[in-house]
């Protein structure tokens, strides 16, 4: 086959965002840019792809995106770009390869979009019987009066990946410091702020692959705090970013559970992707409250696929697998979809 890659890199962006903070008085927050790939993701896909006897083109995101899938003649797009400018732009690569009928891998545009607004996700999980954290979304400093759940309360934005917004100080303990949280994710990142009932129990990312009924879990990782106890652990940017991220945090996979409990997560994820209408493949996070109740917390249908560090490449490789049969993994679901050869 003839694939192209959608993709969006922090160097596309980096000239907007040195604009940006030119024109502001204030810092902006340094992460940004934090969702986009670097060419070591791309040309790892790209090889990983062409090892398996496709011709592989690149085909960037955003206009050029679209100018390039007018030009060339790809039989599929590999989708891992996250988009640019609203709530909405996860959705922006298969929403233009759907009206051009060009048929590309991971989520359609309305799970995209749904799941990256993280209120929409949860109300939709809910309303298929799966448990969330009690939530409020502020979209003013003057709405956190609004919110009446015991602390501590996580506060993060409402439509931003890869932990963008999410550090140590999400987790807060007392109204000025809600208060104080809010207002800076307001002036920050300028969209509204979910407020959410903090799980103080075990943390955990659960990786689906699949389509409808035939979607199954590949594996659980669980996310266990080697510095700070487990009732005060944020798996924040800081962690994520930590060259030494051995010394914070353990990735126990399988995770260091009763077979039962790491069932219910689970069952948990895979009635979430489903709920969702997630394609492919989609990492679900998922934490225990402070009963031992797993509760969802978000949807990634889009996961991030840098090798080596992305959560859904160490669960892979925890498994035994290696990078390129991940991504063979999720071809080949899309390929099973589509019925392509």
């Amino acid at each position: 086959m003839h694939i192209g890659i959608a993709f969006d890199l922090k160097a596309d962006f980096q000239s907007e965002s040195a604009r940006a903070r030119e024109g502001r008085a204030g810092e902006l927050p340094d992460d940004l840019l934090e969702e986009y790939d670097s060419d070591t993701t791309v040309s790892a896909i790209e090889r990983a792809l062409s090892a398996r006897g496709h011709r592989v083109t690149r085909l960037g995101g955003g206009r050029r995106f679209v100018e390039s899938l007018l030009r060339e003649r790809v039989d599929l797009v590999f989708n891992i770009a996250e988009g640019r400018g609203s709530r909405s732009r996860e959705a922006h690569v298969p929403a233009a390869c759907e009206m051009l009928g060009v048929p590309c891998t991971h989520s359609d545009p309305l799970t995209m979009a749904v799941t990256l607004d993280k209120a929409m996700a949860k109300r939709v999980v809910a309303s298929a019987g799966v448990p969330t954290p009690g939530f409020v979304v502020v979209e003013r400093k003057a709405d956190v009066a609004r919110v009446t759940f015991p602390f501590p309360l996580f506060a993060k934005p409402l439509f931003e990946g890869s932990s963008m917004g999410i550090r140590h100080r999400s987790r807060v303990t007392h109204p000025d410091e809600l208060a104080e949280r809010v207002g800076a994710l307001l002036r920050d990142y300028g969209e509204p702020v979910l407020v959410e009932e903090f799980c103080t129990g075990a943390e955990f990312t659960v990786g689906i692959r699949g389509n409808g009924e035939g979607a199954r879990v590949i594996g659980t990782m669980e996310v266990e705090p080697l510095l700070v106890p487990r009732e005060q652990f944020v798996y924040s940017l800081e962690v994520k970013r930590n060259p030494n991220w051995a010394e914070e945090v353990s990735y126990n996979v399988p995770p260091k559970r009763a077979r039962a409990e790491v069932e219910r997560v689970e069952r948990i994820a895979l009635d979430a992707y489903r709920a969702l209408g997630c394609r492919d493949i989609a990492r679900i996070d998922v934490r225990c409250d402070a009963a031992g109740d797993p509760k969802f917390i978000e949807c990634n249908p889009l996961p991030g696929v840098a090798p080596s560090w992305s959560d859904l490449a160490i669960l892979w490789d925890r498994l035994g697998g290696n990078y390129d049969t991940m991504i063979g993994a999720i071809l080949d679901e899309a390929c099973a979809r589509l019925e392509l050869a």
